[in-house]
């Protein structure tokens, strides 16, 4: 029995999660291009970061209930739901009237593409030998590029042409076709033979639910109109959190240990940072310089190819064993990428110079994100991979969340009127700088070398671009 990716038996299976990774990259891409058009022809700019937060949030709980489903009862089921809850989403925010609507569509998709991301790394590791994994994970990682070379440009041109809101209903048709046609090949695959034990299972759940419901409390206290409330709301909210995330990440991440616990922190700060400012360069370019919303993805257009070219540059440079310079400099180019695509909030400085920023950044996350992702194959106690694996996971996606949120937060105070938008998005950038300095200081804590057994370092150069559904 031949061992490759594209054999007949496994032909179908590998076509259809490569082209449902491609879909879902498309969506990631296109999203935060309309977004700036939506909120404002819905009058929501308010609510912002929301629309981004919304689908983090959930994907947490996507993440985890559909990894579980999949062991417990097979791939097909999970994935399926997971399919028409995404595409559903989709609909929901397409045909939204409001911008609460637009979130709550958001909030739908989010849960059904951690479902989806889930179920994708469960049918690599069982459906493929261990010689077909390193060019599956290269071929689904790999579905990022094209959609972001032209997925903002597409997307732009659809809102210009016929609106946004096609954006959001053009995506769902595709992913329940390829959903549909992937039901047998992972049917066939059926319950895994080993499973965690049922009580770890379920408070890993319940854990998860725990995260997404105390971070969702966090954020809502930052736009409360009430003082007491908002303070309430953040104490509640930090302490279920923080509860929670203790049991799903590695002893010491939140202390800051040196070692493979602050691999995870520095994780989930650069996703804070990066994403944290991302979200809002399409709303800098098209409301405060005037620009289009194609101009306006074309910045993220150029990190999603720098962050590919950072990767495989980091699969070659790790063979040199500098793991720990490798992710300061890539939080350092984060930083950098950050303070120069914060020069468009000034009228002299050209609008191209966001998209040459935010490719600096996008070469950082690259470098930074990918070689995390290696020091958490090298590091982790033998047995534990799986779960050092999710907790770099859920750090990333909280961080996305919270990045998105808060700066949404901050910036829900221009649409008050209570600072004026260039303020707003100052602020938000110069607090995602602090967050990317702090990667840089904290990335000293984290090994300076180490040497993986064949197969990991194998693994890690085949992982070693964007990871699919996880990029907003």
């Amino acid at each position: 029995m031949s061992d490759g990716a594209w054999d007949p038996q496994r032909r179908l299976l590998t076509a259809g999660l490569i082209a449902l990774v491609t879909a879902a990259a498309f969506e990631g891409m296109a999203v935060p291009t309309v977004l700036p058009e939506l909120a404002g022809e819905l009058d929501g700019l308010d609510l912002y970061g929301w629309a981004f937060s919304a689908f983090w949030l959930t994907n947490i709980i996507g993440i985890t209930l559909a990894g579980l489903d999949a062991d417990r009862r097979g791939p097909a089921r999970p994935f399926l739901v997971g399919a028409s809850l995404f595409a559903a989403g989709m609909v929901i925010s397409g045909l939204a009237g409001d911008m609460m609507v637009v979130i709550l569509g958001r909030a739908v998709q989010g849960f059904g593409a951690g479902a989806i991301s889930a179920i994708v790394w469960a049918v690599i590791a069982r459906a493929y030998p261990a010689s077909a994994k390193p060019r599956m994970i290269a071929l689904t990682s790999s579905a990022w590029v094209v959609p972001g070379l032209i997925g903002p440009a597409l997307a732009g041109a659809v809102t210009d042409t016929i609106g946004w809101r096609w954006v959001f209903l053009g995506v769902a048709p595709p992913v329940l076709l390829t959903a549909l046609a992937l039901w047998r090949p992972l049917a066939a695959l059926g319950p895994a033979r080993t499973t965690a034990p049922a009580r770890s299972d379920a408070r890993r759940a319940v854990d998860s639910v725990g995260l997404a419901v105390g971070s969702s409390l966090l954020l809502a206290a930052t736009t409360a109109g009430n003082v007491l409330v908002a303070i309430g709301m953040a104490i509640a909210g930090g302490w279920v959190a923080v509860v929670a995330l203790r049991h799903l990440v590695p002893a010491g991440t939140l202390s800051l240990r040196p070692g493979r616990p602050s691999v995870v922190a520095v994780i989930f700060i650069i996703g804070f940072a990066f994403f944290g400012t991302e979200a809002f360069v399409p709303l800098a370019v098209v409301e405060i310089r005037g620009g289009s919303v194609t101009l306006g993805g074309l910045a993220l257009s150029a990190a999603a190819v720098t962050w590919a070219a950072g990767s495989w540059l980091q699969a070659r440079a790790a063979a040199n064993g500098t793991r720990r310079a490798l992710v300061t400099g890539g939080a350092a180019l984060i930083a950098a990428g950050i303070v120069i695509t914060s020069g468009i909030l000034l009228s002299a400085v050209p609008i191209f110079v966001a998209a040459i920023g935010w490719a600096i950044a996008g070469l950082g996350m690259g470098l930074a994100y990918s070689m995390l992702s290696l020091l958490i194959l090298e590091t982790a106690t033998p047995g534990e991979e799986g779960f050092s694996s999710s907790a770099l996971s859920l750090m990333f996606t909280l961080g996305t969340a919270l990045g998105a949120g808060f700066g949404g937060a901050i910036v829900a105070l221009a649409d008050r009127g209570a600072i004026d938008l260039v303020t707003a998005l100052s602020a938000v950038n110069a607090g995602m700088l602090v967050a990317a300095c702090a990667a840089v200081a904290i990335g000293f804590r984290v090994p300076r070398s180490g040497v993986a057994a064949p197969a990991d370092q194998a693994r890690a150069r085949a992982a070693a671009v964007p990871v699919p559904l996880e990029h907003p």
